[in-house]
């Protein structure tokens, strides 16, 4: 029987071990992963899916910011990668972590949410490329799969993303 709960810090290594099989070591080269550089996951609000001992799947949550061109700064969250071990897909691992991540994520108020995915998807859980358009990011981004949830007529139509607790030079 499959159980979602918090992930700890000592599924990291078992997390690490999933993606590596799952998206390869080249994942580390996206852009998603620059948007995490200096960041710590949000223990609150990532989990992981466990078959007795074995984890089978994940989802991690990230603060992130929008930077304006006023030089506005407002909180988001990074939400991903999400997985789950591939002799499990299809069995509604991901939909389950996507919607325990969620439900962290309202609960907390910590709206908006941010992914680099597929719309097909993820837009059954909320998420459009249809505010994202004006973002730019610290890499490339296949604009049809930057992805928010939640605000999207509050935030700034052109911005910047990065990691939270970035400082520039004004």
């Amino acid at each position: 029987m499959i159980e979602i709960v918090t992930a700890q810090a000592a599924d990291l290594p078992e997390i690490e071990s999933l993606l590596d099989a799952r998206f390869g070591p080249a994942r580390r080269n996206r852009t998603a992963y620059r948007l995490r550089e200096g960041v710590t996951a949000d223990a609150a609000l990532s989990f992981v899916a466990r078959d007795g001992d074995r984890l089978v799947g994940s989802v991690q949550c990230w603060p992130l910011q929008l930077r304006s061109v006023a030089g506005a700064i407002l909180p988001l969250t990074l939400l991903g990668p999400v997985a789950c071990a591939a002799d499990r897909q299809g069995e509604g691992i991901a939909t389950r972590l996507m919607q325990a991540a969620l439900r962290a994520v309202d609960a907390a108020a910590r709206a908006p949410v941010l992914l680099i995915g597929d719309a097909p998807f993820y837009g059954r859980f909320g998420f459009s490329a249809a505010a994202t358009a004006g973002w730019m990011l610290p890499g490339p981004v296949d604009r049809d799969r930057l992805l928010l949830r939640g605000l999207a007529d509050a935030l700034p139509a052109v911005a910047w993303v990065e990691p939270a607790g970035v400082r520039r030079a004004a």
